[in-house]
């Protein structure tokens, strides 16, 4: 017969040995999610551009997606979705699952469009989960080579005396609410607000045919977008909004040298996920990310353009978007710019 001792030191062991088993189930049943987590990615990721092919934000996931492609041990596919300055790809991104296979390359404009738009439930650029910031870069304003216009004095002067007969400049941007509308706007404000005429596109693409067609007669852009028509002769730069002058293009002055207070812009390219993307997955494609920007030919291809790589954290990328969607939000209130 079991003495009570007896029965008392059987039962701890059976306590112990539960309790043993329930942890060693317990760690496989939590590290078994993790090691399938840890897989990703286990199929081609898609970049989204909401762009038409042709402008920076196109060609930022286009230069980055072979290097990625390899990096990550899978395809990357690019996929244009053109529309409301951004917005339908966007609104796309928001919708997908928050498993990695669905990225949005978004641009400044993101945190413009919400403020022209504010009744159409544009996505608010905040709610994306941040990853990495692809590249930055400053805009330049470029008339056709075949306007009479050599520098910013003498398109200052055009566009005061257009105004004044009751004619204003015919300005492009690839959408109403974009970085470059409200850019040229602010712009405009500086000289003392007089008329000039908004033309939007869907894209920059667009907007650039038009422009060395001469339909338009000016067009802020990022440097990469007009880089080959520069080089090539077809545009003429007259302006850079950077706060000293770009490497690649040396003899355009900055807004400070042609006496525009206040008018340093800076563009800049990023990678969200949808609301809900996993930490695992924001590190492996940010920890990405930062070594394709170190790529010799990654860099020089951005450089050449004028774009200058991005990388950092994702808190970096989260912090920038913040600031500038404060920005223009004050921007547009100030100059009662609305689209609708």
């Amino acid at each position: 017969m079991k003495t009570k001792t007896t029965q008392h030191a059987m039962l701890r062991r059976q306590l112990t040995q539960g309790l043993a088993l329930g942890l060693a189930l317990g760690t496989s049943l939590v590290g078994a999610p993790a090691l399938a987590q840890t897989a990703y990615p286990t199929k081609p990721v898609t970049l989204m551009v909401g762009f038409p092919p042709g402008g920076q934000t196109d060609f930022a996931a286009r230069v980055l997606s072979n290097s990625l492609a390899a990096n990550l041990g899978q395809g990357v596919v690019i996929e244009n979705k053109a529309g409301v300055n951004g917005n339908l790809g966007s609104a796309d991104i928001m919708r997908s699952a928050p498993d990695g296979y669905r990225m949005l390359v978004g641009n400044g404009s993101m945190t413009v469009t919400p403020h022209v738009f504010p009744t159409l439930g544009i996505v608010d650029p905040t709610k994306f989960v941040p990853v990495g910031i692809l590249l930055q870069s400053p805009l330049v304003l470029v008339v056709p080579t075949s306007s009479p216009v050599k520098d910013f004095a003498q398109f200052a002067a055009l566009v005061k005396e257009r105004a004044k007969a009751g004619k204003g400049v015919d300005y492009g941007t690839p959408g109403a609410g974009s970085l470059v509308h409200v850019t040229t706007e602010l712009m405009r404000e500086r000289l003392g607000s007089p008329a000039m005429n908004h033309v939007p596109y869907k894209g920059s693409g667009p907007a650039v045919i038009d422009l060395m067609a001469g339909r338009i007669e000016a067009m802020f852009d990022a440097t990469s977008v007009f880089d080959p028509y520069i080089k090539s002769g077809k545009v003429r730069p007259i302006l850079v909004t950077s706060s000293s002058r770009v490497a690649s293009l040396p003899d355009v002055p900055t807004p400070a040298e042609v006496g525009l207070k206040d008018f340093e812009i800076i563009s800049f390219i990023g990678m969200y996920g949808p609301p809900g993307t996993r930490p695992e997955v924001v590190q492996k494609l940010n920890a990405a990310i930062n070594t394709v920007l170190k790529e010799p030919a990654v860099i020089r291809s951005f450089q050449e353009r004028g774009d200058q790589p991005g990388g950092g954290t994702p808190e970096q990328l989260d912090a920038m978007t913040r600031a500038q969607y404060k920005l223009w939000g004050d921007v547009v209130k100030a100059n009662k710019i609305h689209a609708e």
